[in-house]
This record gives structure tokens, sequence and C-alpha cells, in this order.
């Protein structure tokens, strides 16, 4: 039996080798530590108000709400965004991506593996295991004549059914008809366009237009709420936020768009160059050049193939082309007449034009207050204009031109 007191502790049980009639003691060392010694300035005795409780400890727990909690918030701001097409732009958008915070992927059919770990963006080379992680938003970033082939081409039935489907295509009309044609009714769908590309965005977005139509969004909280964490990624950045429908889109876009691509396209077959003597304007040329044609012609024959507005553009364009010309023309047109027949005392205004035709098989009636005089006067005028207009046509040879003034003006005389 063992027995405690403070000062000893006695063994009362028998061993079966040794202490068979004699009991042990044996003694705590730590009761007979010697006192510490006196402190020179006693102190009185601390009393407490009320008794010492300890009510909260503040280290790690196993579950750390503060921490959980952030992280929440983090994340709650943020999105697993997978871009299909990891050419020129969509690396130009990953890169901003992904320094918001956004967990970027990324596929394509061209390896760009070493350029997205450049970024800092998860690279997969088949497009099952991309969607096997189960992406929030799908961003499209192809090329307008290659997005129905890849579109179809994705593995759908690995995609969370609520899945959001962005695109960034130059034309809208078309993206949207696609994706309602191709996504099933469960995906939502957000057409959208950057008006700026890596040229015109390269050092900032802010003041660039971003337009979208939210063409097909759930009407759960969570799916309307990461719609606008997407378009946030662009806001924050400083662009002009404009929604408006597809079709009006469209309409602005081959006005604007379509335009700017063709003229500069037409200046590049110029070949123009810079000169010691540049105007701003044609440094703005110059530069305009520059843009359009470090685009491929992929891309703008997309912009007329896949826009309904852009061949009645291209049409406008050429009348006021050829309309411009004609100006041209009428001005040198006075210019040669005046070096023909001089100043002679005839008159250049022209007849009054004549309200309305007569009727078929009859004659042309003078105009209110004009005399056979001045019917011959016109005839004559009009003579020299028909005699002016084939000059004109001969201005560039001079030795057929003068032949053909003095012949012309001899039969006049």
């Amino acid at each position: 039996m063992l027995t405690i007191s403070p000062t000893t502790s006695k063994i009362t049980t028998t061993h079966h080798h040794h202490h068979l009639h004699h009991p042990h003691t044996y003694r705590h060392l730590t009761s007979h530590r010697p006192p510490p010694p006196p402190h020179p300035h006693p102190s009185k005795p601390l009393r407490l108000r009320r008794p010492f409780q300890i009510s909260a400890i503040d280290a790690a727990q196993p579950f750390d709400y503060e921490s959980k909690l952030s992280k929440q918030i983090s994340k709650s701001k943020t999105l697993k965004i997978a871009i299909v097409g990891f050419g020129n732009f969509g690396q130009f958008l990953a890169k901003t991506l992904v320094r918001q915070g956004h967990t970027v992927l990324a596929h394509s059919r061209s390896d760009y593996s070493a350029a997205a770990s450049d970024l800092g963006v998860a690279w997969y080379s088949n497009a099952d295991d991309l969607c096997e992680e189960h992406p929030e938003v799908i961003l499209l970033c192809t090329s307008i004549l290659s997005t129905d082939k890849v579109l179809r081409s994705l593995p759908l039935q690995r995609l969370k059914r609520s899945t959001l489907f962005v695109d960034v295509l130059s034309v809208k009309e078309f993206a949207k008809d696609l994706f309602i044609q191709i996504l099933p009714l469960e995906f939502d769908i957000l057409c959208t366009h950057p008006m700026f590309g890596p040229e015109s965005g390269k050092n900032s977005w802010k003041d660039l237009p971003f337009v979208y139509d939210k063409v097909r969004i759930g009407n759960d909280e969570s799916r309307v709420a990461r719609c606008e964490k997407f378009l946030d990624a662009f806001a924050r950045e400083g662009c002009v936020m404009k929604e408006m429908t597809c079709a009006e889109h469209d309409m602005h876009a081959a006005e604007s768009q379509f335009i700017t691509h063709t003229v500069g396209r037409i200046l590049e077959k110029l070949n123009l160059d810079s000169t010691p003597i540049n105007t701003k304007g044609y440094e703005r040329l110059l530069d305009l050049v520059e843009n359009t044609s470090s685009d491929s012609f992929e891309l703008y024959y997309g912009l007329f193939m896949y826009n309904k507005n852009a061949m009645e553009q291209l049409e406008r364009l050429d009348l006021a082309f050829e309309a411009l010309k004609k100006e041209l023309f009428g001005h040198l047109h006075d210019v040669l007449r005046k070096q023909l027949f001089g100043t002679r005392g005839r008159s250049l205004q022209r007849p009054p034009a004549l309200s309305k035709l007569p009727p078929n098989g009859n004659g042309l009636a003078l105009p209110t207050g004009s005399t056979e005089s001045e019917s011959k006067s016109d005839s004559a005028t009009s003579a020299e204009l028909l005699c002016c207009a084939i000059c004109t046509m001969a201005y560039e040879t001079n030795e057929e031109g003068d032949n053909l003034k003095a012949s012309a003006y001899s039969s006049l005389v």
C-alpha cells in the first residue's frame, strides 16, 4: 500500500525479493527545497475585485472563422474562367483577368502552354480535361469563321448545366444565333464585344467601350451575380459599359468598325510611306494602316460575311467614291470650258428644269418665257458641253487635246 504525505512517502507493501520485514521511506525532493530569499521591498498582496477567469483564447483553432470568412469574401469576387482560343486576344484578356485574381484556364488548337505558364494560366491541351474542371465561365476567343466548329466540338456534357458562355466576337447576331442553336437551355448566354484590342488597349482600358447583351441569364441569384462579376472585370478597369441588343450593335459596327477596316486596307494597297513633312492627319492615316493590317484578313472577311449591314456600307462607300470623282471632274470641266471658249458673252446659267415630263410621243415644250433664239443659244451651249466632255477625256495627251480643241472650236464658230 502506498501512503503519501506532504513530507514523506512510505511503501508498506512487501517485495518478492527484498524488504520482507522492514519498510523503506522515500522523501519528496521538491518538498524540501530551500525557500526563496526575502524581497528587499515587500509589497502588499495583490487583491482582485473579482475572481480571475479566462473567457476566450485568441489562438489557432481547428475552425478559424475569421480566416474562412475572409477567404469566402475574396472568393466571392473572383471566378473560374476557361478561355477557349488562346491566341493574341485570348492572352490579352487573360493577363488582366489573372491580375484581378480570377482563376484562368485555357485551351486552344495550337500549343500555347509556354505562354499560359508565363501568364499564370492553367493550360489544358484536351477539351475534356478542361470541362471536367467545371469552370463557371466559358469565354470563347476564337475567330469568327471557326466559332461554329469549336463550339460544336466542346464536350458540353462534362460541364455544369448552369455554365455561363461568353463570346467576344466582332459580330453579335451571328454569335447569338449560334449560341441559341447549339447550347442547351440550361446554359447562360452573354454576348459581348470589347471595342478594343491588344494594340489600342495595351496601356489601359480606361474610357474604352465594352458592349454586351444579356441574351439568356437564369433567374437564380447566383447566376445573376456571376454575370455581374464577369462584367465587373471590365468595369473596374475603366471601360465604358454599353448594353445594347446584338442587332443594334451590328448596325453601328458596320458603320464604324467595318468602314474603318475597309479604308485602312484600301490605304494599305497604296503602300503609303512616311515622309519628312508628315502632317498630323497623314500620321493618323499611317496609324490606321498599321492597326488594320495587324489584324488577319480572316477577321476582316468575317466582319463582311457575318454582318448583314456590311454589304450596304460597302455599296455606299463605292457610291460616295464615284460621287466624289464626278464632283472633281465637274470642276475640271469648268476649267477646260473657260480655256476653250473664254468669255464670249454666253450665259452659263442652265435653263429651268421641266416641272414634269410630257406624255410619250409629244415634243418637249419650251419653258415659259423662253424664245426661239434662247433655244438656239441653249443648243450651242449643249454642243459646247459635249465638246468639253470630249476634251476632258483627252486632257492627258496635250497634242491630241489641242487638235480636239481646234476642231471642236471650228465646228462651233
